[in-house]
């Protein structure tokens, strides 16, 4: 099964919708297999957003995701990458369809609630920049079976 990293970012967090998040990738079927709440540092998030340190908002965005702690989560499931970008919608929110995340929850392309790995190879990475190997819990829920046929599950 793949796995992805979703951050509940400071937007998130403050505006109280984390249960309501966590209960949208539940309801889904997909698998949680770490879940925390953090701080974000400089330094891990230099490593994070590299690929926009030198842009001129990246100081914009230290500030936002420092702002309050977050809430970082690992699921697992089929095809888990693409299903949660799909539920997580449109970097800008105010462009993401109605029934995703951002869609439902915000109005901002910064400030846009939440985070998802976008390829198996980042889910993987990311995963590891944000949680310790025994933090990440590999168990198949009794409820596998009605989520998944069973020839899914090979």
């Amino acid at each position: 099964m793949q796995q992805s990293l979703i951050i509940i970012k400071p937007s998130g967090v403050e505006r109280g919708l984390v249960g309501k998040i966590i209960d949208r990738f539940q309801q889904k079927g997909l698998i949680i297999a770490g879940l925390k709440m953090m701080m974000l540092n400089e330094e891990i998030l230099r490593e994070h957003y590299a690929h926009l340190v030198d842009r001129p908002f990246f100081p914009s965005i230290l500030s936002s995701m420092m702002a309050s702690p977050v809430v970082v989560m690992c699921v697992k499931g089929k095809d888990a990458v693409t299903v949660v970008r799909s539920m997580v919608g449109v970097t800008n929110s105010r462009n993401a369809a109605p029934g995703t995340i951002r869609g439902d929850f915000g109005m901002s392309s910064q400030e846009n609630i939440i985070h998802a790995s976008d390829s198996e190879e980042n889910g993987i990475i990311e995963t590891n920049r944000f949680f310790r190997p025994e933090e990440i819990f590999d168990y198949n829920p009794v409820i596998l079976r009605y989520i998944y046929s069973q020839d899914e599950l090979k």
